[in-house]
């Protein structure tokens, strides 16, 4: 069986002039600590409890989670909200999930 198939994912779509710049801030902050790889349109963070797909395009930042558990979907959901939240404090990012 594919594991893959197993997975929750949520989402969620973000506008910011500064698309880019976050998702290379949340790749780069969280390298410190987790796998992570990331470019300007694209990057990948890879925690215990789940993982986080992000891609940039214009002024549109797409965050996509991923875990095995409803609590692991929670707390990726959460830590990366939160860091983004924090960094993009000035526009105050509404970041929805789907």
């Amino acid at each position: 069986m594919d594991t893959q198939s197993l997975l929750l994912t949520s989402s969620a779509i973000v506008i910011s002039e500064k698309a880019s710049g976050y998702l290379q801030q949340l790749c780069k902050h969280f390298g410190h600590k987790v796998a992570v790889s990331f470019t300007p349109e694209r990057g990948t963070i890879v925690f215990d409890f789940g993982n986080c797909a992000l891609a940039a395009s214009g002024n549109m930042l797409s965050l996509t989670v991923t875990a095995a558990t409803t609590v692991g979907l929670s707390r990726v959901q959460h830590v990366v909200a939160s860091h983004l939240e924090r960094f993009a404090f000035r526009e105050k990012p509404e970041i929805v999930w789907n």
